[in-house]
């Protein structure tokens, strides 16, 4: 008689204890088919019949969420992932760093924090040899303006942003040339595809070279990289930086017609205003011709001496920036690694620098609708966010 209460109970505990958690989606979202369990919980099993009770409300409903998820397989299926390699691949899910222990390094062995991030930066920011010095870059900001008062579109600055750059000095170096090189290669309209020629292709190439590997700056960016087993090799990394700046993308009508390195450093216009452009030199460039007209800033950053940031307004031959923030007097090669070390670790999220000891964020966003690589994420964009008050 005791037998059989034992068995009975046996029973009863399996089926209400070890049958649930394999009738249950908890920590299996995504995965593929497992025989080991009576029910399924990827994305086929809707067709098949075979999800588990909770699939909707585990899986579907947290599709874009790493709760119950982190460690998980990659499937392909997924809209975002929470593995270890999701932040090389630059498909985590948003709130990945919070839930997975933090673990937003590149899918290195690693986790890159945010003290490493700024301790970096500040590396970069003492190795930055080529940014303008005080006697090569002269700025008149005038007309500081509340954020309430950005969308005005109201000319207050009667002179030029620019007041002098020394381009003998600063533009015959090889970064600056080769960055010039590639900087005028794109239609600033979306919707017009991008057509490049080998020239313009070997001038992308060379400019991620010039900046990257025969710069002090960006081979320290890649041995930090590489120490966090982001990247394996140089020619890795390079490679990478490549696709993700340039490969080109569709913003508007299904035309390849935008890439991050043209939103972020060339600007673009789409939906009758200036998208991106955040880079000081193509600001002085179209201000020296008199195709952008200064009219205010709204933010102007603590530092001192260059590189500095600000937020500025301004009107490019008939469209409109309300606040178009660039970091002010960097070398094309600072400029180019903070943006590239901040989307590759933090993409899709404000990412935490210091430079001189003071605080700057920038905001990085991943282009979702297509991809390169190994399901990788171009740049869709990156800039200095500006403190609101």
């Amino acid at each position: 008689m005791k037998v059989i209460v034992v068995l009975a109970l046996c029973v009863t505990l399996f089926h209400h204890g070890y049958s649930n958690s394999l009738d249950s989606c908890q920590g299996r979202c995504g995965y593929g088919t497992d025989n080991n369990f009576s029910c399924q919980c990827n994305p086929s099993c809707e067709r098949y019949g075979d999800c588990c009770s909770d699939y909707v409300e585990t899986c579907k409903a947290g599709a874009t969420s790493c709760k119950g998820r982190c460690g998980e397989k990659y499937n392909s299926q997924n809209e975002c992932h929470c593995n270890s390699k999701c932040a090389q691949y630059k498909n985590c899910c948003s709130d990945y760093a919070d839930l997975c222990d933090g673990d937003a390094g590149g899918g290195g062995s690693g986790v890159i924090t945010d003290a490493e991030i700024k301790a970096i930066s500040e590396t970069l920011f003492v190795l930055d040899s080529n940014k303008a010095s005080a006697s090569e870059l002269i700025i008149d900001p005038q007309v500081l303006v509340p954020d309430s008062e950005t969308s005005a579109k109201d000319d207050l600055a009667s002179k030029p942003l620019f007041r002098f750059v020394n381009e003998e000095a600063l533009f015959s170096r090889p970064t600056y040339a080769a960055f010039l090189a590639v900087l005028d290669n794109y239609n600033r309209m979306t919707g017009t595809a991008e057509d490049f020629s080998p020239q313009q292709l070997a001038e992308q190439e060379a400019f991620v070279k010039e900046t990257m590997s025969n710069t002090e700056l960006g081979r320290e960016l890649f041995a930090f990289f590489y120490t966090k087993g982001v990247y394996a090799s140089e020619e890795d990394f390079l490679y990478d930086l490549k696709m993700m700046w340039f490969g080109l993308y569709s913003r508007n009508n299904n035309k390849m017609d935008s890439s991050g390195f043209e939103h972020i450093f060339a600007g673009e216009i789409k939906g009758g205003k200036v998208s991106g452009f955040h880079n000081w030199i193509q600001f002085y460039l179209l201000e020296k011709r008199g195709k952008l007209n200064y009219y205010s800033h709204s933010f102007n950053g603590p530092w001192v001496s260059y590189p500095d940031v600000m937020g500025m307004q301004f009107m490019w031959e008939g469209y409109y920036k309300q606040v178009g923030s660039a970091v002010i007097g960097c070398s094309p090669e600072f400029d180019f690694a903070l943006y590239s070390l901040c989307y590759i670790t933090r993409p899709g999220k404000q990412c935490r620098l210091s430079l001189g000891g003071k605080e700057l964020i920038i905001q990085t966003y991943t282009w979702d609708k297509t991809l390169y690589g190994d399901g990788k994420k171009f740049i869709g964009s990156a800039f200095p966010a500006t403190p609101r008050n």
